[in-house]
């Protein structure tokens, strides 16, 4: 016998789609302020019609996010954040190349995997929680939906972690793993910039009278490199470099970037302390900036919300779904670093990422939003 909540989910699915092409169609790059206003207005438009009242809008350095909060007001009801972000990595003009389409079970288009798939999944979930409107409601629910996720949360992670605090769990709409597998753990997130300042001098008549900022570089690039320990799953990567002026002038500058993906907090500070702590072997002045940007997911924030999903899938009479660690960050490390359960990944299922091969597998949209409902009221003590 087919479950309440999957014979909905399976009944929302051609408005579900509906609401994914406005979704695509709207192109949202996260820098251009106009497109993410605009999207901005058509998240709000959905979001109206299906759970029946407007988003608070909130700009912020000039990114557009949106807030609906549903429910009791009561600090000690039961609540849950839901996190999306609807900017994505796209141009304006994107469109052209890669268009929004559905045929053969698929649905590809700009942005529909990471993460306007989930988005849309959130929007009818929460539209779905008849009783978070009534006069005298027993729990609470927030969803936030984010402008600028895709470039960090440079201005939407206080908002975020402000709504996470005194919630039983965050629930986050990114896009699956390989094969639908959930994200029960994201490595952490350090972004580095060292900066090395020589002194210039000619490099036919006196290089000895200049101090090579290109040398100090070299070393220093190879001890960075050194900070990695694979064994733990940390990895240190220079990446941008730069270095000099002209060919015939010893170079009195010179700059090179880090990242450093960590599966652990403790890890994440050991690298941190390592890279604060350069010494120059040539002379020159050595100068680092950046720091920690995300902490880690760790996997012991994620295990008992994975637990209550795998017995949501079982009550709900649908198949398995598997787990992973992954290395690419959300805003999920965000609500973990603060204690916060957090569970990733429950959005879309298909692939291709930020590449022209971005796609979505249809059938997976309602058995997702029936787990995702199913998961929400569960976590409120809602009956379904």
């Amino acid at each position: 016998m087919t479950h309440p909540l999957v014979a909905w989910a399976d009944q929302v699915l051609p408005d579900l789609l509906k609401d994914i092409e406005q979704l695509v169609r709207c192109e949202s790059p996260s820098a251009d302020h106009d497109a993410v206003a605009r999207s901005a207005d058509i998240v709000a438009g959905i979001g109206k019609e299906r759970i029946g009242v407007a988003p608070e809008r909130i700009v912020i350095d000039g990114f557009s996010h949106l807030r609906w909060a549903l429910g009791s007001a009561d600090p000690d009801a039961p609540r849950v954040l839901l996190l999306a972000h609807h900017d994505t990595v796209w141009p304006v003009g994107s469109l052209q190349t890669t268009p929004y389409s559905v045929g053969d079970g698929v649905l590809r288009g700009p942005g529909c995997f990471d993460m306007l798939t989930g988005l849309a999944m959130a929007i009818h979930v929460v539209g779905s929680l008849r009783e978070l409107q009534h006069a005298t409601p027993t729990a609470a629910v927030t969803l936030l939906v984010t402008g600028d996720e895709e470039i960090g949360s440079p201005s939407s992670r206080v908002l975020i972690e402000q709504e996470a605090r005194e919630c039983r769990a965050a629930l986050v709409l990114e896009a699956s793993a390989d094969g639908g597998a959930l994200k029960i753990g994201r490595k952490g997130v350090s972004l580095y910039q060292v900066e090395l300042v020589g002194r210039a001098s000619h490099a036919g008549l006196e290089p000895e009278a200049g101090l090579n900022a290109t040398i100090e570089m070299a070393h220093q690039i190879g001890v960075v490199a050194g900070f990695a320990h694979p064994e733990r799953g940390t990895t240190v990567t220079p990446t941008l470099a730069s270095a000099g002026s002209t060919m015939n002038t010893v170079p009195a500058h010179a700059s090179f970037t880090v990242d450093v993906r960590t599966l652990t907090a403790a890890e994440q500070e050991r690298v941190d302390r390592a890279i604060r702590s350069l010494e120059s072997v040539t002379g020159t002045k050595l100068f680092t900036t950046g720091g920690i940007n995300r902490p880690p997911l760790e996997s012991a924030a994620s295990a008992y919300l994975w637990r209550r999903f795998c017995a949501v899938a079982e009550q709900l009479h649908l198949p398995p779904v598997g787990a992973a660690v992954v290395g690419g960050a959300s805003d999920g490390n965000f609500t973990a670093g603060m204690g916060v359960p957090t569970l990733d990944g429950l959005g879309a299922v298909g692939g291709g990422a930020h590449s022209d091969q971005e796609h979505v597998i249809v059938a997976e949209i309602p058995r997702r939003t029936a787990l995702l409902a199913g998961l929400v009221r569960d976590l409120l003590e809602l009956n379904s």
